[in-house]
């Protein structure tokens, strides 16, 4: 048997078990997924001891993302230029790490807008914390021609710009409305909207109408930033595709099936955060 799992501190939110559960189902794979609370200080010892622990990889969430980062070989070019590890896997007697989280958010936008591009686009990037890392990347290996930054605190807007080049343009928080003007695609990367937080409030106003609008926060599975955006005209894609589609590669990687992201795992999920749930 196969066996894989997500760690984490803490860990018992995590949704992955469901989404993986689903597949070894799904595909009939004799594995297991399960959650491990790893604490901080265990977390060197558990990357060293997963050959032995007879596991064939994990997912990692927070906050051990940077972390393993420095505790594994990183797999690709783009993972080292994000800094952060989501997914470790076994390969002739190495402990590799990758990240998923970029091809997770694009997939999800390329399954819900056809023909999908954002070549020479414009893109507005809300938050400059970890989750928006990953976006940047991403948003400019498709080859974005301007991303817009904009964080409460200009400093970390501006290590994006350091990190990724000068592609990325730092904007101060309150100045975020008046950079829509050409925009094609508007991020939320912040964690405002989510349930128990504030709401996000971004005046929309100058955000042409054929901009595709998403925002990574997937509980509630619509935010109201979504929902305004959706009212005026906007496509709207949840958080919960990127939840899925960063979940494929490294399902992949540990069972050797590449795995689809159904309207029924969707549908799965979706009722896991929200019992009323109803396409």
């Amino acid at each position: 048997m196969i066996s894989a799992c997500v760690i984490g501190w803490p860990i018992a939110h995590s949704r992955s078990p469901l989404i993986h559960g689903y597949w070894l189902k799904q595909y009939a794979i004799d594995g297991s997924y399960t959650r491990r609370p790893v604490e901080p200080a265990s977390l060197a010892a558990f990357i060293a001891d997963l050959p032995q622990a007879g596991l064939a990889g994990c997912n990692v969430t927070l906050p051990h993302k940077e972390a393993v980062f420095g505790l594994v070989t990183r797999a690709d070019e783009s993972t080292e230029r994000l800094g952060a590890v989501n997914t470790v896997f076994l390969r002739n007697g190495r402990t590799l790490g990758t990240n998923t989280d970029g091809e997770g958010f694009i997939n999800s936008l390329r399954s819900s807008v056809p023909g999908f591009n954002i070549v020479n686009d414009r893109v507005v990037v809300l938050g400059a914390g970890g989750a928006s890392l990953a976006v940047v990347n991403a948003v400019l290996e498709q080859g974005a021609s301007e991303v817009v930054v904009a964080n409460r605190t200009l400093e970390k807007a501006e290590q994006l710009r350091q990190r990724f080049g000068s592609k990325v343009l730092p904007l101060a928080w309150d100045k975020a409305g008046d950079q829509l003007t050409e925009c094609s695609l508007l991020v939320n990367t912040t964690s405002l909207g989510m349930k128990g937080q504030p709401e996000l409030a971004v005046d929309l106003s100058r955000l042409p109408v054929e901009a595709v609008v998403t925002d990574i926060v997937y509980t509630p599975l619509r935010t109201r930033f979504l929902s305004d955006a959706a009212a005026r005209g906007n496509r709207a894609v949840d958080g919960l595709g990127m939840l899925l589609h960063q979940a494929v590669r490294g399902f992949s990687l540990w069972f050797g099936v590449t795995p689809q992201v159904t309207d029924e795992l969707h549908d799965l999920v979706a009722r896991d955060i929200d019992p009323d749930y109803k396409r």
